[in-house]
């Protein structure tokens, strides 16, 4: 059975993590822009990851262009706007794809695992969300609408 230890991810530098060390915790995996609507969820997510992270939780969020051109700009540019602005302080990835011939494998594997709305596989839009328990499996997805706060029910479940 696939989990998310079986898949990698890059941090703004290029460097390669392995997603395998971050079973035992809870996660919310995230795509993400800066000059989006939804943009202002990453004060909620940012308050998540506050109220839990010392429980063993962590928002992965994987900043995406491929919605509108809302992330332009380099990794320094996307940091630096999103400490700026709405004091993240939860690592950001590298700029992926969640869609289409470039997408990244983990997001391959997460829409498969939790289809969107009427078992619809692409991602649709930014900040869509998903629910990741301790042993790697998909709990659930959100929706870009489904505001961070809304979440803090089944996060805590998980912990």
């Amino acid at each position: 059975m696939t989990t998310i230890a079986d898949f990698t991810a890059k941090l703004p530098n290029g460097e390669e993590i392995n997603l395998a060390d971050k079973l035992g915790k809870v996660l919310l995996v995230v795509n993400t822009a800066s000059k989006c609507g939804f943009t202002p969820q990453y004060d909620g997510l940012e308050a998540l990851w506050n109220k839990y992270k010392d429980q063993g939780f962590e928002v992965v969020a994987f900043p995406c262009n491929q919605f509108g051109g809302q992330e332009p700009g380099t990794a320094d540019e996307i940091e630096s706007f999103c400490k700026i602005n709405f004091g993240v302080s939860f690592p950001l990835m590298a700029k992926i794809d969640v869609n289409g011939a470039g997408e990244a494998p983990l997001y391959h594997w997460l829409k498969a695992e939790a289809p969107g709305l009427m078992g619809t596989k692409g991602i649709k839009w930014n900040f869509t969300k998903f629910l990741i328990d301790r042993q790697g499996k998909v709990v659930r997805r959100y929706a870009p609408t489904d505001k961070p706060e809304s979440l803090d029910k089944d996060v805590a479940k998980l912990l």
